[in-house]
């Protein structure tokens, strides 16, 4: 197939694991043509944005960065909020529905998802991108709702009502776990070591928040040690 064959794609790109791998698994089937960036004053925005830059780059598609400060000014938990702390897990409490319940709202940013799946649907509705690509995936959806397959059907049924364009949510990776993600990414060639998925303000990945405990269990699981040494040495 050759781009003028291929239906036009957006993708929502925050330079993490999920997001990268379902740019890898869907850029054969979709031109997809911008990946959009977004700052809502979170702490790790710098080297998401350096991320998700160089990932664009790999890929040969155009980025931009979508500044929201408005969005920071009314977020009050610890993604945002440097004065509350970035919540800790054990390794062994990834799968408390309590635990992991308790630390989604302690980095819950309002309306995250919402805002960004409609701002693309604007760009959609200019450009004419026929499809919103978007990293949902079962392990966080069951501490996050606007990562299920529930919020992608809600969210397309106003789509069809707030643009001209209806285009479409697509979510290649709602029925996989973070092992799952793993192998469909080294199966598409995702550039692993280019990801930065770390909740924190650091140059590399802390390896002990909840996004890097996911990561690396992940890897661990898929028993990929080399990419382990890589993003965590």
């Amino acid at each position: 197939m050759t781009d003028k064959t291929r239906e036009k794609a957006i993708i929502l790109l925050s330079g993490g694991l999920d997001s990268v791998v379902s740019m890898a698994y869907l850029r054969e089937k979709y031109d997809i043509a911008l990946a959009l960036t977004f700052n809502y004053g979170q702490r790790s925005a710098k080297y998401e944005i350096n991320a998700a830059a160089k990932i664009s780059k790999y890929f040969n598609i155009a980025h931009k960065v979508i500044e929201l400060p408005w969005l920071k000014e009314i977020t009050r938990t610890s993604l945002v909020n440097t004065d509350n702390d970035i919540p800790l897990l054990n390794s062994d409490e990834l799968d408390s529905l309590q635990k992991a319940g308790e630390s989604a709202k302690n980095v819950w940013v309002p309306n995250r998802n919402g805002i960004f799946i409609n701002t693309a649907a604007a760009f959609s509705d200019t450009f004419g991108y026929q499809y919103i690509v978007f990293g949902a995936n079962k392990e966080e959806g069951t501490t996050f709702p606007d990562n299920t397959q529930n919020f992608i059907v809600r969210i397309n049924a106003s789509l069809e009502y707030s643009t001209l364009a209806k285009p479409k949510v697509i979510a290649p990776l709602i029925e996989m776990n973070k092992k799952e993600i793993i192998l469909s990414g080294i199966k598409n060639n995702a550039p692993f070591s280019l990801i930065r998925s770390c909740y924190r303000d650091s140059e590399k990945h802390c390896g002990v928040c909840e996004s890097c405990l996911r990561l690396k269990r992940g890897l661990q699981e898929a028993s990929q040690t080399a990419i382990i040494n890589e993003i965590f040495g």
